[in-house]
Order: structure tokens, then C-alpha cells, then sequence
């Protein structure tokens, strides 16, 4: 279980309505399969000991007693396997009858969970047998062991002590206070629930709405597992909807209508990440629910078959990812709009190199000119060629300029930096930081100059991955007025210029936009060699998929470099090998720390994700903070 995965499995095994002894083989067998593929936590339908459906049935002492001697042979059936199982049975306790969930392990049944919201309706009047679990849980003797019996018992891996789990059992989560509400406040961080959901029109859907909801609303995992074929079909037809959630995300669900076992890994040190970050989760302290250990593998490696997207800020769904755009576009020129309204500017300065950065700035502005009412040739888009730009960038800069509508201002500065290297004793064959910088900087001084001239703002066009790197420099494109790309990581830059291009009516417009796309990334301060880019940015500081990926993991959940580096190597495993994996990490993880003076005085920006750099709210980081033990953590793997 290391870097805090859980394998988990929800199972539908083959049943026969009242036929215990068919029933207890199928369930140890699904046992052994789950056992088999690692899974430490497997949980089985409601009343699956005896099926669910069968009603008059469980007033008769003979079903009961068998299914109470199942349970000691399935629980049994546990010593030896490393796993916490829990599964639905009929428990008379008291001259009342209840619907329970066992958990089995180590060879006992170590709690009864009993179902608190009984239904009461239509082809479900489970209240004619059974009676609603205590409001609190205390003890019974089960089988000669005295057993916590009754809802919200909280089962906690004795060495893992994050891994936390409670149950509840179908309608308690339709309910509109569910039991898993309070375990998760007093630390659940695993929900399981067995269940006996019938299928109609469109209930699918909604079922896998609730679970995915539940899971999100209790920051926790959630393994719901749902009687099927062998049920009873008098009335009503069950499709074994297994569901494995994780704060909101569907993980795995089963095929309707086959019954089978599905698995996923739940990830216990994100849950528990998201939940500090979070301070409207309240948590309850004081251990006022009964807390049962048990046991598991925690040394034992955990196979991921978790899928990790590469592009964890860009949704692979072409329907999403154009919804996506269109937002963030909107976000993005609402900011602008709000800040010339405000400032009363008469202009928008934008400097433009013909990349995506200054691409995507340009077509902000213009639509927050849109959005204003106001004439777009107040839009002054400024290009200033120097020692390394190229035809091509030179070219498409041109071109945007009068395709949006802006007014071009070229204003060439080879001869002012090269006035300023003799000033400051600068070889000009020494192409050096000090070669590169002195036209980024010249560079901002005529942007911010032009803006006061015209009355205007400079807008900013660097992007949150240049920032997280440092890649920018200082009070150079570093600075501006307000930043409008301050948030929005590379990877998504590239998609937000295709959307436009793609949506444009303008076919000009559009092949130049995508020529854009086709110019690797590069700031062009080196002198072109054979007229083509010769400082190609991906070169110099690594594969921008890859440091994205490392960014949102690290500052979305708190991620260690050693998890990081874990997800990419199976992510990107066939696109890059371990060693530039680890090479591109280490560059991450140190230019993150040593660069973070250059993110403590960012210009405003807005913020259009759940990962954002702000100093003022979203990354407060001290600039002089040391990342001896992330680079220590990186130096074992």
C-alpha cells in the first residue's frame, strides 16, 4: 500500500434466492478472486447470504439460522486471506430481526453494521420483516465473542491509520442524513455499502450521480456493491451497478446486468490531503464512534490500474474540453474587462512574439474589448524584433495583429539593447543571461512606456508552468499590469488557441493560429540559426506535459516527489524513459523552490482553476524556503 493506494473491489457474485449454501461458496469463491488480485477491502450486495428478495422468507427460523452459520464459515473462510470483507446477511438479535453488514477478518466477524433507513414503499417493504439498527452502536455476542453491533463502526487498519472504514447499507445513503455523513466526520475515509438497488429507466444514472455526489461531499472513497442476476425477478430486476468513487470521481463501475467483480485503488493519502486543505470538512475528534482494528499487508506493493490523465489540467473529452475553453476564455476577459473599466484605460498594450503566450493574451483582449463595446484598434499590439526572432514569428505576429483587429506598433530594438550593452560593458558575442535578459527587460520598458503614452495598461502574457519554473525573467516578461495567462498552465494554452482557431469564421485568421500551434516554444533570444528558432524552451528546461503533470499533483494534493515520479513513470510509460522522468523532476522540484521570489511580487491575474500561484491567496510560499528534503527523497529513487 505504499504511497497510500488501496486496492478495492466491489463484487456481484452468482446467488440463488434462500439457497445459503450456493451462496456461501460463490462468495468465498469472489473471496479468493479478490484475494488473488491484491485487493485488501472486498465488499459483497445486501442480504447476498440468503438474496435479498426473499420476503416472508426471513420470519422463518430455518433460513436464519443458516445464514448465521454462513457467516461464521465465511468469516472463517478470511483467516488466511489478507483482506476485509464485508457482506449482507439477516441477523436475528434480541427477537428482532435485522439487515446487517458483516465485516470479516483474520477469521472473524469483527463488527455488525446494521442498516439504519428501512424502506417502505412500493415492491421494497423491508419493514414487514426487518427492524431499523440502533441510534447508536454497542455490543452483542455473536458465535461466544462479544462484537460491536450497530451503525457508524468505524473499522481501522491497525498500522495504516488513515485507512479508516464504515458502512452503511442501501437506502442509507438515499436517505436525506446519511450514516456515512457522521463516520466521516469522526474519520472514515472509506465508505462501503451493500446494497439491493433495482434497475428502472434512468436509475443508473442517478445511482451513479449519488455515489459519485457522496463521495465528493465526504472527501472519501466510496465502494458500492449492488445485488444482480440470481435475484428474484417477480417484481422488480437488479443489474449488479457496482461503483468504486473517489471524491467525486467515478473509478470503475461495472456493467449492468453481468455480474462480476470490478477493482480500483483508492487513494488514502489524497483523501486525507484534501480534507486538510479543506476547512469547512469539520472533523470530530474525541472518538465518539466505536473504532474496531484490523489487518492487512501494509508492506505489500499495490499494482495501479488507475488511469492518470498526461494532461491532468486538459479534459480528454472533446465535448468537455470546448465547454472548458469557452469558460475560461470567458474568465479570463471578464478579469480584463473589470480591470480597463476600473483603471479607465484608453489602451491595451500587448507585446506579441508570434508565440502561444502573446497569442492567447492577444485574443483575451479582444474579446474584453468585445465585451466593453469598444473599438479593438485601441488594442495596440506591439512587436519588437531583436536579435532572435525569426520570419516566421515575426510574420504570424503581423498578422494576428490586423486579423483581431488591433493597431501593429513595431518598434525594432536591436539598436537600443545593443546601446545598452555598451553601457554596461556587455560583449555582444557573449550570449549569456545577461545577453538574454537585457531584451526581455527592453522589452517591458517600451511596453510600459508605450502604456503611458497612450494612457493604457500593459497585459501580461506569461503562463502559470513559465511562473512555477522561474522561466520568466525578472522584471522583464515577468511584469505587467494585469496578467491575464497567470493561471492557465501550458498545456491548456495550446488547446485554448486551437478552440479559437477551430470556432473562427475567419479561415486567414485561423491558418495563422495554427501556425502558431506548429512553432515549437522558444523566446527567441538567440540569433536564428539558418533562419530557423534556435533556443527551443523544451530543451532547455524539459517537456512542458511533464512539468505540468508534476505541478498539479504537487500543489493539487500534496503529492511527495517520490509519488510524482511514480504516476509519471506509469502515465508516460512508452514516451519517456525513468532516467528523463527523474531528470525533468529534479529540474521541477529545484527551480520551484529557488524561483519562488519571482511568484512573491506576480502581477494581479485571474484565477480560472483549482491550481493557481497568487501570492496573495493561492500559493503563500516564503521565497527563501529549501527543497533539501524533496531533492533528498528524489536522490533515493
Amino acid at each position: 500500500m505504499r504511497h497510500g493506494f488501496v486496492k478495492v473491489a466491489a463484487a456481484t457474485p452468482d446467488i440463488r434466492v434462500a439457497d445459503v449454501a450456493f451462496n456461501t461458496e460463490k462468495i468465498c469463491e469472489a473471496i479468493s478472486e479478490a484475494g488473488g488480485q491484491k485487493a485488501k477491502i472486498i465488499v459483497f450486495p445486501e442480504l447476498c447470504i440468503t438474496g435479498y428478495t426473499c420476503g416472508d422468507l426471513f420470519t422463518q427460523d430455518v433460513l436464519l439460522k443458516a445464514a448465521k452459520d454462513a457467516l461464521v464459515k465465511i468469516a472463517e473462510y478470511t483467516k488466511d486471506k489478507d483482506i476485509l470483507a464485508f457482506v449482507g446477511a439477516p441477523l436475528s438479535v434480541g427477537g428482532k430481526l435485522y439487515n446487517v453488514a458483516a465485516a470479516l477478518n483474520q477469521g472473524k466477524v469483527i463488527g455488525l453494521t446494521t442498516k439504519t433507513f428501512l424502506p417502505n414503499y412500493a415492491e421494497f417493504y423491508e419493514m414487514r420483516q426487518f427492524t431499523p439498527g440502533p441510534d447508536t452502536a454497542g455490543y452483542i455476542y455473536f458465535n461466544g465473542q462479544r462484537v460491536p453491533f450497530g451503525p457508524q463502526l468505524l473499522f481501522k487498519e491497525a498500522q495504516m491509520e488513515d485507512l479508516v472504514v464504515s458502512a452503511e447499507i442501501c437506502e442509507d445513503v438515499w436517505s436525506p442524513v446519511p450514516p456515512s455523513i457522521g463516520a466521516a466526520l469522526e474519520g472514515a475515509t472509506v465508505i462501503v455499502n451493500c446494497s439491493a438497488s433495482d434497475e428502472t429507466i434512468g436509475k443508473d444514472r442517478y445511482r451513479r450521480e449519488l455515489i459519485a455526489g457522496q463521495s465528493a461531499r465526504l472527501i472519501a472513497g466510496y465502494i458500492y456493491a449492488n445485488a444482480g442476476e440470481g435475484e428474484s425477478t417477480t417484481d422488480v430486476v437488479f443489474g449488479g451497478h457496482n461503483i468504486i468513487a473517489e471524491n467525486g470521481a467515478i473509478l470503475k463501475q461495472a456493467d449492468r446486468y453481468h455480474n462480476e467483480i470490478i477493482y480500483s485503488e483508492l487513494d488514502i493519502q489524497r483523501i486525507i490531503s484534501e480534507r486538510r486543505k479543506n476547512t469547512t470538512f469539520k472533523a470530530v475528534t474525541g472518538q465518539m464512534l466505536i473504532q474496531i482494528p484490523f489487518y492487512i499487508n501494509k508492506e505489500e506493493e499495490t499494482e495501479l490500474t488507475r488511469v492518470f490523465p498526461k494532461k491532468p489540467f486538459v479534459p480528454a473529452d472533446e465535448k468537455a474540453r470546448a465547454e472548458r475553453c469557452e469558460e475560461i476564455l470567458t474568465i479570463q476577459a471578464m478579469g480584463l474587462k473589470k480591470r480597463l473599466a476600473h483603471t479607465c484605460s484608453k489602451t491595451a498594450v500587448v507585446g506579441i512574439s508570434g508565440g502561444l503566450d502573446s497569442t492567447l493574451a492577444l485574443l483575451v483582449t479582444a474579446r474584453a474589448f468585445d465585451m466593453l463595446g469598444r473599438d479593438k484598434k485601441e488594442i495596440l499590439a506591439v512587436t519588437m524584433p531583436c536579435f532572435g526572432t525569426t520570419d516566421r514569428t515575426y510574420s504570424n505576429a503581423c498578422e494576428m495583429a490586423e486579423k483581431t483587429g488591433a493597431t501593429l506598433k513595431e518598434v525594432p530594438i536591436a539598436e537600443a539593447v545593443s546601446i545598452h550593452f555598451r553601457d554596461i560593458g556587455q560583449n555582444p558575442e557573449d550570449h549569456d543571461v545577461t545577453y538574454e535578459n537585457s531584451q526581455a527587460r527592453e522589452r517591458t520598458q517600451v511596453l510600459m512606456d508605450i502604456a503611458n503614452r497612450t494612457g493604457g495598461m500593459v497585459i501580461g502574457t506569461g503562463d502559470m508552468s513559465e511562473l512555477a519554473l522561474g522561466w520568466a525573467t525578472y522584471n522583464g516578461d515577468h511584469m505587467s499590469m494585469y496578467g491575464v495567462n497567470a493561471s492557465v498552465p501550458k498545456t491548456l494554452v495550446r488547446h485554448l488557441v486551437k478552440y479559437v482557431a477551430d470556432d473562427t469564421s475567419d479561415m486567414e485568421l485561423r491558418r495563422v493560429l495554427y501556425d502558431v500551434l506548429d512553432t515549437p516554444v522558444s523566446p527567441e533570444l538567440l540569433p536564428p540559426k539558418d533562419g530557423d528558432i534556435a533556443q527551443k524552451t523544451e530543451d532547455l528546461v524539459g517537456p512542458y506535459e511533464l512539468h505540468d503533470f508534476f505541478l498539479y499533483y504537487m500543489l493539487r494534493f500534496g503529492y511527495e516527489p517520490a509519488k510524482i515520479f511514480r504516476l509519471a513513470e506509469l502515465t508516460f510509460d512508452g514516451d519517456y524513459d525513468r532516467e528523463t522522468i527523474l531528470k525533468w523532476l529534479r529540474t521541477f522540484c529545484r527551480r520551484f523552490f529557488s524561483q519562488q521570489f519571482k511568484r512573491s511580487c506576480l502581477p494581479d491575474g485571474p484565477k480560472i482553476g483549482t491550481v493557481a500561484l497568487s501570492p496573495r491567496g493561492d500559493w503563500r510560499m516564503p521565497s527563501d524556503a529549501c527543497a533539501a528534503v524533496w531533492m533528498k527523497e528524489l536522490d533515493e529513487l
